[in-house]
């Protein structure tokens, strides 16, 4: 099972912004597709987004598009979640994990900490 450390959460006013950083542990990124999946209280674990291996395609939720944006940088193995315009509807806890892209699953997860994203005034 790959292993992932969530960070950057934080407390931020509706439309605000926030980057979350996602890297890898023993792994390296590139060789897999891997996501970004969100856990509102009292609902079911989402994918938010896929990112491809090549790092050339990415799927995004109906939720999110146009507002969020997933990136990686291979030189430091980190995956990224760019957040704007952010709604108190985005309030979860934010993990990575293997993607399927067809699905919007997550493969094996092995769900780690999270870093939690609270989006209120």
């Amino acid at each position: 099972q790959l292993h992932f450390v969530e960070s950057g959460g934080g407390l931020v006013q509706p439309g605000g912004s926030l980057r979350l950083s996602c890297a890898a542990s023993g792994f390296t990124l590139a060789n897999y597709v891997t996501g970004w999946f969100r856990q509102a209280p009292g609902k079911e674990r989402e994918a938010v987004s896929c990112l491809s291996s090549t790092g050339n395609s990415v799927r995004y939720a109906e939720s999110v598009k146009g507002r969020f944006t997933t990136s990686r940088d291979n030189a430091k193995n980190i995956m990224y979640l760019q957040m704007n315009s952010l709604e108190p509807e985005d309030t979860a806890v934010y993990y990575c994990a293997a993607c399927l892209i067809a699905t919007m699953t997550a493969e094996a997860p092995n769900w780690g900490q999270g870093t939690q994203v609270t989006v209120s005034s």
